[in-house]
């Protein structure tokens, strides 16, 4: 498995109304096509007005083909349009992450 781990920068005071256009609009349509949502977070102590998100794939393919079959959808351009247009984000990351093998095993150790 990859997890593509997302990660949002909001403008200072701009990151509940950012989780609210999300939470309205985006995480319906990513529930639908991307499935496995692995955590959905925001920060407390650190990097402020962050939003971290994580997503479970088979392999990359398997990301791809949902992505895509994501953008496709005319719901998921509106929300991108809406996304843009409210200007609540200073900044946006995503990283193709895999669990280390060490882990992969502590794991399966423990049931």
């Amino acid at each position: 498995m990859i997890v593509d781990l997302r990660i949002y920068t909001c403008l200072p005071n701009r990151m509940a109304d950012f989780v609210k256009l999300y939470e309205e609009k985006a995480w319906p349509l990513q529930l639908k096509y991307l499935e496995n949502c692995l955590g959905w977070y925001t920060t407390v102590e650190g990097e402020l007005n962050t939003v971290v998100h994580l997503w479970g794939y088979k392999d990359q393919g398997d990301r791809e083909h949902r992505r895509a079959a994501m953008a496709a959808d005319p719901a998921w351009g509106a929300y991108l349009k809406g996304a843009a247009e409210g200007g609540m984000l200073i900044k946006m990351e995503n990283r193709i992450v895999k669990e280390a093998p060490h882990f992969t095993a502590f794991k399966a150790k423990k049931g």
